[in-house]
């Protein structure tokens, strides 16, 4: 791009695309944020929408890109473009979005790019002889505890709760937080937070009442501590024992991968 202003373009009806250049970035971010600023404020008055692309790599631009009120909406990948297919951030503002010179639309952008920790919630159910309760899953050979990924805005109590209700057809109270177990990122999931709950001693006879959710559990039974070791994958046996040791007030509160 030859001029050093921001070019913006209908890309669509009410929709606007704003491209800025790299030696417009080259002056200084801060000039290049006051014009693109300029611009996007320009482009609202006869749209409803003002986007942006840029390349994943470019931390300048998105840096622009956010501080002049744009918010980022996700990532686009294999772009295709003059230097062939990329990955490109979207950013976007709305006529109607709160100004983030205003404390809700400021909170609302950072919102919008500050990272967001996955969140799972599992329950420690344990039954006669030191059993724990153990889930077979369908989309994995090995055995886990009962629960599952925290919805936006849930409590991570209610949310395992209501995980083993949904799965397991069990209405169990979550109980104290036992565990804090960090994952780091593994076979194509991102890192998260793994909550593990005391679902309180049962009898044997609680599986009685029990109805699978077919679609995701094969089975589920209590299980020994040497059942726990053979079935559970490497880290779930570690974080069962942390969690069994924290219960009894003699282990971590906090682990990685349950170490």
């Amino acid at each position: 791009m030859s001029d050093q202003r921001p070019t913006v373009t209908t890309r669509d009806e009410g929709v606007a695309l704003i491209t800025w250049s790299a030696t417009l970035q080259d002056q200084g971010w801060l000039v290049a944020l006051e014009a693109v600023s300029q611009e996007v404020e320009k482009a609202l008055a006869d749209h409803v929408r003002v986007e942006a692309l840029v390349p994943v790599g470019d931390e300048t631009g998105q840096r622009i890109a956010t501080w002049s009120g744009l918010r980022r909406e996700g990532v686009l990948r294999g772009v295709p473009g003059p230097g062939g297919d990329a990955d490109q951030i979207l950013f976007a503002r709305l006529a109607g979005d709160v100004p983030h010179s205003q404390p809700d639309g400021f909170r609302a952008l950072l919102n919008s790019f500050l990272p967001r920790k996955r969140a799972i919630s599992q329950m420690l159910v344990r039954g006669p002889e030191d059993r724990v309760l153990l889930c077979r899953l369908t989309y994995k050979d090995d055995w886990d505890l009962p629960g599952g990924v925290v919805e936006v805005g849930e409590s991570p109590q209610v949310a395992v709760s209501r995980e083993v209700s949904e799965e397991l057809g069990l209405t169990i109270p979550a109980g104290p937080l036992l565990l804090t177990d960090w994952l780091p990122p593994w076979g194509g999931w991102d890192d998260a937070i793994c909550l593990v709950f005391d679902g309180g001693r049962h009898d044997g006879d609680l599986l009685d009442d029990m109805v699978r959710q077919e679609r995701e559990i094969r089975a589920a039974e209590f299980c020994t501590p040497e059942q726990v070791e053979e079935r559970c994958a490497d880290f779930t046996a570690r974080r069962v024992r942390a969690a069994l040791a924290s219960l009894g007030g003699n282990g971590p509160t906090y682990t990685q991968s349950g170490e």
